[in-house]
């Protein structure tokens, strides 16, 4: 899997442990908080099915990058010919596994060493036979509900990626941190609460109202004011906030408020305004009120440091006017002191020193070369630094007894504040501190709501930018009905768009079979009603212009089902116990099963068996049979016919039409059966040479009237004369002088073989 950022919950990673079930979860043992709790939570399931996975915890040091690179490149790979050297087999691998994915390596390089520790497949072999990899499979999110990509500017950004062309990406228009955070929850977490969903669809259409306009604008500005306040809270407790946390915290209340203000002014039989309406309290205007009184935004950006403004504390302010007035003062202290000193001494100045107090500061003089040459009668040498000697004077020390330490008094490191009780600004800045804290709760609660209303004004921009309608829910219906369904990614990328209506419920064609050429538009079918689908059940608008769900439990999909290199039955029925089984085993009468190119990559016949059986055992069911739409190139199936026949099973094609010697797609989906593949079609849409095309037309119609192929004439001359050119150039190499020579050997080891594919 494509290296993916994952939320600190580990959602992305639960999901894909439900699709997989492994026996095994192998990882570093080096792991942060959150990976520990999301592990020791799974090892702790009851047993059951599915059974809990083992969890293996390997040294770090078995995950470094280079030796996982050495144990990807060094690694018993099957599939790759003995013949191949180094680089090719290098070049091989880098075709399947995208080394640039520094993570993925990381965790392949992880599991090849668990795999030789096991010694899995070879454990009565000896210890020189490693254990055998049959491939490797890609596993993708087939919906592309989300998609990460390298981000062009890669300094920019801490993990180097970026949402991709998604159905997340279309719709992630959030304005803080946590709405996005909680769109993904959504999504990765779906809903079949139809009060919590209908809840989220009067929100939205609210907002597309024209004249809430406005009204939806001004609260998308003010929520992106809302920031991180419980990492600011996390540093109250520990007293390490910083200048910038006051004025992040002071803005994102001071926009709560707003978002109060203007929820009250909206219907409050919306469940959401409601809410904000009432648990916005007066302790944010409390809190609101209590920063802006005390803190001096200003002057602690300019100090880098917590201050207050004046007249909050009359101690405070004196001595912040003794300190304003210090410079003028110590000019004068410093022009009576020069006065006392030697005249060789050209000039001094007064300096303060906070923790150290006020020092006479004169410049070294070139006699001074010794530590004894730097005692001065009347003064008390404290240190050399930057070639100017400090010492206390009389003065000094009275300067010290009269103002003291005024920095310490006034403000010092919030770390040091147990040592330093009489520190005023830091004492203030504590209490406020305290009270935010106690009030951290309404804090909690406006990051909950605020988030969710980040949602849904995003999901209502992207339903009015791109014209999409309310989802009706019914209880009562089994399935889905989409009335011109649109591929909400694909729309946006292709010039036109074609809709499809599809509708799944009752009795009726419970398993609906889709056949048509390539490019057609089978597999973009297929994926635009998973997601019209999806979508409904987190609670969006979606691309149709009129969409009923029914009850669905969930969505079983599996576009391209053997995207791994296949090696006959055997590697396609590992295949179909890891993706497909789990749709077959657990799949019910409520679920949605999209399947496409079912058993592509393995044996024709063994493909179509396959299939063929997965469908009758769901359509053995009944009425309990699972709504299930699966994309097919094996018009056996239908020819043959291996489909028990019935009103369970809808048969279902892409329009096309033949224009001469060119195949018009009209990408709508209608009733009936491809009458064939149109591959020779799809090959020269593909640019390939017409020689090729011809080729395969004239192979395929041999193999249909089943007789035999024979090669081309002149591809046998071609190879006939290179096979000539290769045994005559064996033979001027030939040196018969040589006495070492032995002609039977070389006539049965070069010649004879090669005379059977000259002659």
């Amino acid at each position: 899997m494509p290296d993916a950022p994952d939320r600190e919950s580990l959602q992305l990673l639960q999901r894909v442990l439900d699709e997989i079930s492994p026996r095994s979860v192998v990882t570093s043992a080096k792991q942060d908080e959150n990976m520990t709790r999301f592990l020791g939570k799974l090892a702790s399931q009851e047993h059951g099915e599915p059974k809990r996975p083992e969890i293996v915890f390997l040294p770090s040091v078995d995950f470094g990058l280079e030796i996982s690179k050495q144990r990807l490149l060094s690694g018993n790979y099957s599939f790759i010919p003995d013949s191949m050297t180094t680089t090719e087999k290098i070049l091989f691998l880098s075709s399947i596994i995208p080394f640039d994915c520094l993570l993925m390596v990381r965790a392949l390089g992880g599991l090849l060493k668990f795999l030789g520790r096991r010694r899995i497949g070879v454990e009565l072999e000896d210890y020189n036979v490693s254990v055998p990899i049959l491939g490797f499979k890609k596993f993708v999110l087939v919906l592309q509900i989300f998609k990460s990509e390298s981000h062009p500017s890669v300094y920019k950004v801490a993990s180097g990626l970026k949402e991709g062309l998604s159905l997340f990406g279309i719709l992630n228009r959030c304005r803080c941190k946590w709405g996005e955070k909680l769109l993904r929850l959504w999504f990765t977490r779906p809903t079949h609460d139809l009060g919590e969903l209908n809840s989220r669809l009067d929100v939205i259409q609210f907002f597309l109202l024209p004249q809430n306009l406005d009204m939806a604008q001004m609260l998308h500005r003010l929520l992106g004011h809302i920031k991180n306040v419980p990492l600011i809270l996390k540093r109250m407790k520990l007293s390490h906030t910083k200048v910038s946390d006051w004025q992040v915290l002071y803005k994102t209340v001071y926009s709560a408020l707003g978002l109060r203000d203007a929820c009250r002014s909206l219907p409050q039989s919306i469940q959401l305004f409601r809410d904000i309406a009432q648990e916005f309290s007066d302790d944010l205007h409390h809190i609101a009120s209590l920063i802006g009184k005390v803190v001096d935004f200003e002057g602690s950006l300019a100090a880098n440091r917590f201050t207050v403004l004046p007249n909050i504390d009359p101690e405070i302010d004196e001595k912040k006017r003794r300190l304003a007035g210090l410079p003028s003062f110590l000019t004068e202290v410093a022009r009576k002191e020069l006065e006392n000193l030697d005249c060789r001494i050209p000039s001094c100045s007064v300096i303060y020193i906070p923790l150290i107090g006020f020092l006479l500061s004169i410049p070294r003089l070139p006699s001074m070369v010794e530590a004894s040459d730097f005692e001065i009668e009347g003064l008390d040498f404290m240190f050399l630094s930057e070639e100017k000697l400090h010492y206390r004077s009389a003065r000094t020390k009275e300067l010290d007894a009269l103002l003291g330490d005024l920095h310490c008094d006034i403000r010092a490191d919030p770390q040091l504040l147990p040592h330093l009780p009489s520190d005023q600004e830091t004492l203030l800045m504590y209490q406020l501190q305290c009270q935010v804290l106690a009030r951290a709760a309404v804090l909690t609660r406006v990051l909950d709501l605020a988030s969710r209303l980040d949602v849904l004004l995003a999901l209502a921009s992207a339903a009015r930018d791109y014209g999409y309608s309310r989802p009706r829910y019914s209880p009562r219906l089994f399935g889905v009905r989409i009335q011109n369904g649109r591929h909400p990614l694909m729309e946006l990328c292709a010039r036109t768009f074609v809709p499809n209506s599809a509708e799944c419920g009752g009795d009726k064609g419970r398993v609906r079979v889709i056949t048509g050429p390539n490019s057609s538009g089978k597999s973009i079918y297929l994926k635009q009603v998973g997601l019209i689908t999806f979508m409904a059940l987190v609670g969006s608008f979606v691309p149709a212009e009129e969409a009923e769900i029914g009850a669905v439990d969930a969505i079983f999909t599996r576009i391209h089902s053997c995207e791994s290199i296949s090696l006959g039955l055997s590697t396609f029925m590992i295949d179909l116990n890891q993706q497909v089984a789990k749709a077959v085993n657990n799949a019910t009468e409520r679920s949605l099963v999209l399947i496409d190119e079912f058993g592509k990559g393995t044996n024709t016949v063994d493909g179509l068996a396959l299939l063929a059986a997965v469908l009758r055992h769901w359509l053995a069911l009944g009425p309990t049979c699972p709504h299930i739409f699966v994309a097919t190139n094996f018009l056996s199936l239908v020819q043959l016919p291996l489909l028990p026949q019935g009103p369970l099973v809808q048969y279902l094609t892409m329009e096309t039409c033949e224009d001469g010697n060119d195949l018009v797609f009209f990408y709508r989906v209608c009733e009936g059966v491809a009458n064939a593949s149109h591959a020779s079609h799809t090959a020269a849409q593909a640019r390939l040479p017409d020689k090729l095309i011809a080729r395969g037309k004239e192979v395929s119609d041999l193999i249909r009237s089943g007789k035999p192929i024979k090669p081309l004439k002149e591809l046998l001359k071609e190879k006939q004369m290179e096979n000539c050119q290769t045994l005559v150039d064996k033979f001027l190499k030939l040196d018969l002088e040589d006495p070492n020579l032995d002609l039977d050997i070389f006539m049965r080891q070069e010649v004879l073989p090669a005379a059977t594919t000259i002659l």
